[in-house]
This record gives C-alpha cells, structure tokens and sequence, in this order.
C-alpha cells in the first residue's frame, strides 16, 4: 500500500498548495478551467473565452467579471485580467522537461463547480495537434491523468505542485495534450499579458478536406485537381476583396503547391503582407494577390480555417 499512500498524500498537498490558483471559466455551457499566474491574471485556452469578457470563479466560490486582454487562437491561449484578491499563484517548474514517465497531477476547475484532482504519467512527448482554427501545436506533452469536459485551460503539475503544462486537448481513450510550461510558454504569456495578441496574416476562408473537394467537383463533373477547397469565405475578409469565391479551388500558395492545410498555412507564416495564391473556378485557372490590410474574421471550416 505505500505507492497509494504515497499517491493520496500527494494529490491531498497538491489540493491543498496548488488547488487554490485553479479557476473556473465561464457558466452553464462552454465552461472551462484557467491558472492565477500572477496577481491579476489568468491563463486559459483561447477556446474557453468568447468575446472580451470571462466571467472567472475562484476556488472559494467567489466571481468576477474578467476582461480578455491577450489571445493567441493559434496557440490556444489566452489571459484574462481579474480582481484575483489574494489568491496565490501557481509556481512554474521549468527546471526540468518532463519525460516518458514522469508521474503528473492534473487539477480543474470546470465552470467553477469544484476542485478536480487526478493522476496519471507522461505518455508521450513532442506531441503535436491542431489549435481551434486548424494550425499545427507542437511539442505538446501527452500524458493519462483523466480529465472531465470543462478541464482545457487548467495544470499538471509535479509532486510538488509545480505548473508542468496546461490542458488543452483531449485525445479519447484516456490521454490528454498539454502545452509545455517552459520558457517559450513563459514570454508567449508575458506578451498576451501586455495585451499583445498574436495573430499570424489570414485568409478568412474555410477550407474542405482534400477529399470532401475531389467528391465535390466530381459531383458537378469537374476534373481531379489537387488542391484545397474553399468552402466558406468571410464577408470583409483579404480573400473576399482579393475575389476569392465558395467553391474556388486553390492550388499554389506563394508559387509552391498546396495539397494540404499545412501547405498554406506554412506560406501564410512567411507571408509579408500580401500572398499570390493560384486559384481553379471550374476549369479555369486564375492568379489572385491578397493583401493583408483587412481585418480576416474565423470563419468555420471542416478542415482549417486560413
């Protein structure tokens, strides 16, 4: 019985040391867990905020109404600036990388219904998804503490309650992806903080699976081109006034071909204010230049968002 002793002991100190600086976000549907990192701020996902305010309940059961001041939908992270009275706030631990392994603690607060506790191990590292809007995050690390809906946006911690990641995506089948607390973590917060949202340039598109844009044309008669199907253009948005269409397939993205999401996504990134995209309207082939100068909202897409 000492390894369960020593495990009820641990999750009992860390509830105790670290319990306290786990927030809820949010109220009745799309509830989400956050992290006191400082006196006035919160650290969340970006999928658990909406608009510019969250409400944040404490673990004492008090609320209040915070305001959004930094987002990185592409990172999914976002901080939150609220009256945190004295709460205390969680200690990073960036001294030492987690590893295949390593015993971890995973605490929530979904919505602020109460305190969760669990434990589990580091199954995997370097691990990489997609963000809400399709972009790649790596070197996540993937571990087995069980999580209940509402617990994206809350730690895992070491035995000693020290931040180890933040949750933020749900694999199934009992793992779970965490965003390494390291000193990338660390500046990409201290920005959001000074209310410097990260934006790469977007499209303001949706983009269809390769394949749903091949049974597509098909359908109409169309031949097989390789290439992403655009499947929801953003009113106001660069590719709108670029004339980019519903239904327009597009087929290089800054003279290299684009046969997946990451394709453009990656010519996005090395984009410097506009992109020269080759787009097919039916058979037609057309060159369209994008000019970033407007503001791209986020359009919803089965495969990405651009």
């Amino acid at each position: 019985m000492g390894v369960l002793e020593d495990i009820h002991a641990a999750i009992g100190r860390i509830a105790e040391s670290t319990g306290p600086s786990v927030v809820g976000l949010g109220q009745r549907w799309g509830v989400g867990s956050g992290i006191v990192i400082g006196a006035g701020r919160v650290l969340t996902n970006a999928h658990n905020v909406r608009g510019g305010q969250a409400l944040v309940t404490f673990a004492d059961g008090r609320a209040a109404e915070g305001r959004v001041v930094g987002v990185d939908l592409d990172g999914d992270l976002a901080v939150v600036d609220v009256d945190t009275g004295g709460t205390p706030e969680v200690q990073w631990n960036e001294a030492v990388a987690p590893n295949l392994g390593t015993p971890v603690f995973a605490l929530s607060n979904p919505g602020g219904r109460g305190l969760r506790v669990t434990h589990g191990f580091v199954s995997s590292v370097e691990r990489t998804f997609r963000g809400p809007r399709g972009r790649r995050i790596t070197g996540s690390i993937e571990h087995t503490a069980l999580l209940l809906p509402g617990s994206s946006g809350g730690p895992i911690v070491d035995a000693e309650g020290h931040l180890l990641g933040v949750n933020t995506n749900r694999l199934g089948e009992g793992f779970y992806l965490a965003i390494p607390a390291n000193q990338t973590l660390r500046e990409r917060v201290d920005a959001l903080g000074r209310g410097e949202s990260s934006a790469q340039p977007r499209l303001g598109i949706g983009i269809a699976p390769a394949h749903v844009a091949k049974r597509l044309r098909r359908a109409v008669g169309l031949p097989d081109v390789e290439g992403l199907l655009v499947r929801e253009v953003e009113e106001g948005s660069p590719a709108a006034a670029a004339g980019i269409a519903k239904g327009d397939l597009i087929t290089e993205a800054a003279a290299r071909p684009a046969r997946g999401i990451d394709d453009l996504f990656d010519a996005l990134a090395s984009a410097e204010g506009a992109i020269d995209l080759t787009v097919v309207r039916g058979t037609d082939e057309r060159s369209i230049h994008v000019a970033f100068d407007a503001p791209a909202a986020e359009p919803a897409g089965d495969e990405g968002v651009a």
